[in-house]
């Protein structure tokens, strides 16, 4: 992707603000560990987030989302059904729907499951560099839930997937990559090392990217505008908490406020958007 290509800042607020005027509605199946958070990151980013996992409603109740997003981090037999059957209903009904494939490769049936949900043909897929490699099929280890790849290792995957699912892919790492099935490629180059030191932060990135996708009806552009969203907030976050000297738990508490606080003069002075 040459410079004059590059998506404009401007443009990426505008979704921002676009999900804080329209508040759409975000239909999550995701892991519980994590619900409570992504429920609060995606309240104070301004988007309505339902945590339905019930197989008797998850059918009606992405038939009146926005966009629908299933992370199978803590995963069950039991919530299986309802995986599949919400990126089901999004793909019929033509919703944007998010599949995070959290710890991929790390078990058998992690595995079996995921290559029956992405046979939904979901709208974007976004993990880590050992996530996105064990999705494509390479060799890429995984420790638990956590990445032993580096994003860079993970692009020819991420390549193929797009090619594969036809799916938007993002792999997050400390500089973030979102493809395009049609080419479009760029890296956004924000966030902080903490981001990985607080449960839930990575989850709630496709927490968003699903909220981005409920009003930009550009699939890589949401999660572009998603995504760098989200590291702006992250290091701008660790930068309060690090002048105020906390640590962990201020900084969970530091990226909810900035998520609703960040204005458009201090994204567009921090995000830093790599041609690829």
């Amino acid at each position: 992707m040459s410079i004059q290509s590059l998506p404009d800042p401007q443009a990426l607020w505008r979704d921002v603000e676009a999900v804080r005027a329209q508040s759409p509605l975000v239909h999550s199946v995701t892991n519980f560990v994590v619900t409570q958070f992504n429920a609060n990151v995606l309240l104070a980013a301004g988007a309505s987030p339902v945590m339905a996992h019930a197989v008797e409603e998850v059918a009606d109740m992405a038939a009146i989302a926005s966009a629908v997003v299933v992370n199978i981090g803590t995963l069950d037999s039991h919530w299986v059904p309802s995986m599949r059957l919400a990126l089901e209903t999004a793909r019929k009904l033509g919703k944007p729907s998010v599949l995070d494939p959290v710890g991929a490769g790390a078990t058998r049936y992690r595995n079996e499951v995921l290559a029956m949900l992405v046979r939904e043909r979901p709208t974007l897929i976004r993990g880590n560099a050992s996530e996105i490699m064990s999705l494509a099929g390479a060799a890429g280890a995984t420790k638990g839930v956590d990445s032993t790849a580096s994003t860079d290792a993970a692009i020819e995957s991420a390549r193929a997937l797009c090619r594969e699912v036809g799916a938007v892919v993002c792999v997050s790492g400390a500089e973030d990559q979102v493809i395009a099935p049609d080419g479009r490629w760029v890296g956004l180059a924000n966030g902080h090392p903490w981001m990985t030191r607080v449960t839930g932060v990575g989850c709630s990135a496709s927490a968003l990217v699903g909220a981005f996708a409920g009003v930009q009806p550009d699939p890589w552009l949401a999660c572009v505008s998603a995504m760098a969203f989200w590291g702006v907030v992250g290091e701008r976050a660790a930068r309060r908490v690090e002048a105020q000297g906390g640590g962990y738990g201020s900084y969970a508490e530091a990226l909810l406020d900035i998520t609703g606080q960040l204005t458009e003069q201090q994204f567009i002075e921090t995000v830093r958007i790599v041609a690829r």
